[in-house]
């Protein structure tokens, strides 16, 4: 008999124990996603209202930290995306480290499905993106729609309830660390203007040695945090983007604590303490400075330009297609093999969802896009075509499947 304290006998099963944690962390995505999507449509209404020259003039406001040839001198909108941002890769490299080390990615046999539908969701998107803007200067862009918002997307299907098993929120998820994978390599090889090298060195070599004291026992965050933030600046001042940083310093994290005490991963522990910082602080604050459109003209006017077009094109129609049609394929073919309780349907509604690519889609299109005219256009097309595969995954998912017990998490 259970305690009013302790889960029911028939929910206490070793795999309703693995998958607690993925219950939490699609209820703080979820939540994430609803204070997300509120700030953005802050940033929309506060840019275009008659305070819009303040909201431009705050996040145009250049901040200076450090002496001397050591200063560092940005707007505070750079502050945001180069510092507070390299904290949320931090996050998303410990996520996809943790599905590699024990998630849905640790096999080859499991991790074939979600790469095959994010390969294709990655290149179908960008494809598309280029037959609008091919021998345009806006060209470079085609990596703003190949990304997946993991909190809106699954934002959404919580919308739906007990309509959705569990197996398609792990599925999408899945897709969502890879695609976000991809896109950690596409701005570090495709959006890297020129390189200093012997500070790109600087940097690797400080991650390097974050590696080597933890594999060499060493725990305390604070020297993590030290070299990490070295590395960060040494990294950002050599040229590559300085959320990678972020990144590979999740890979250098040691794998368990080894206190007697303590046996759950240290990344695991860091990611825990981290993600409700970048759920509800970081990323809010990244929406509220990033999604304020601003476009000379009618909103009609800034849709109707190559980048939008590209863009909104990508996430509705490139997504679903690269996704559904390289999984399919991968199912068809053998490599891969549709989990149980899945029907192609779902993973379909699933690919719609999908072409929300709100995060790092606005990310990248700052990378490619700078200061130029073409970033309002872009992010005109990365809200449209983010709320249009919204509002198309919801009601085909709404319409096509029901309400089961076996649904819930």
């Amino acid at each position: 008999m259970s305690t009013p304290h302790s889960a029911p006998p028939e929910l206490d099963t070793p795999l309703a124990r693995a998958l607690r944690p993925f219950a939490a962390f699609f209820r703080l995505q979820t939540a994430s996603g609803l204070l997300l999507m509120a700030f953005a449509v802050a940033a929309i209404v506060w840019a275009n209202s008659s305070a819009g020259a303040l909201y431009e003039t705050i996040f145009t406001t250049k901040f200076t930290i450090g002496y001397g040839d050591s200063q560092l001198s940005k707007p505070l909108i750079l502050w945001i995306n180069d510092g507070l941002m390299a904290i949320f890769f931090l996050v998303v490299g410990l996520e996809i480290k943790r599905e590699l080390v024990t998630g849905e990615l640790n096999t080859a046999r499991k991790a074939a499905l979600p790469a095959a539908a994010a390969l294709g969701g990655m290149i179908v998107p960008a494809l598309i993106y280029l037959g609008f803007n091919k021998g345009l200067p806006t060209q470079g862009g085609w990596g703003v729609p190949m990304a997946t918002d993991i909190a809106f997307s699954l934002g959404v299907l919580a919308m739906l309830g007990k309509r959705i098993p569990l197996a398609l929120k792990v599925l999408l998820t899945a897709v969502a660390i890879v695609d976000d994978l991809g896109a950690v390599v596409v701005i570090a090889v495709f959006y890297t203007a020129s390189i200093h090298g012997t500070l790109l060195a600087a940097s690797l070599a400080l991650i390097g040695l974050a590696w080597v004291f933890g594999r060499l026992g060493g725990r305390h965050p604070a020297v993590f945090g030290i070299l990490g933030i070295i590395a960060w600046v040494c990294m950002l001042k050599s040229g590559v983007h300085a959320t990678i940083a972020g990144v590979l310093m999740a890979f250098a994290l040691p794998g368990r604590i080894l206190a007697p005490l303590e046996s759950a991963p240290m990344t695991e522990r860091w990611e825990h303490a981290l993600h409700p910082w970048v759920a509800f602080g970081i990323m809010p604050i990244f929406a509220l400075a990033n999604a304020g459109v601003v476009v000379a003209g009618s909103f009609s006017h800034a849709l109707a330009q190559p980048p939008s077009l590209g863009i909104i094109a990508g996430l509705v129609l490139g997504k679903p297609i690269g996704i559904f049609g390289l999984s399919w394929l991968a199912v068809k073919t053998g490599v891969a093999s549709l989990p149980d309780g899945l029907t192609w349907g779902k993973v379909f509604g699933m690919s719609l969802l999908a072409g929300i690519g709100f995060t790092m889609s606005l990310f990248i299109a700052d990378l490619a896009f700078g200061v130029s005219p073409s970033l309002a256009y872009a992010k005109a097309g990365i809200l449209a075509g983010s709320v249009a595969s919204g509002l198309i995954g919801y009601l085909y998912l709404r319409f096509t499947t029901r309400a089961t017990p076996a649904a819930s998490e």
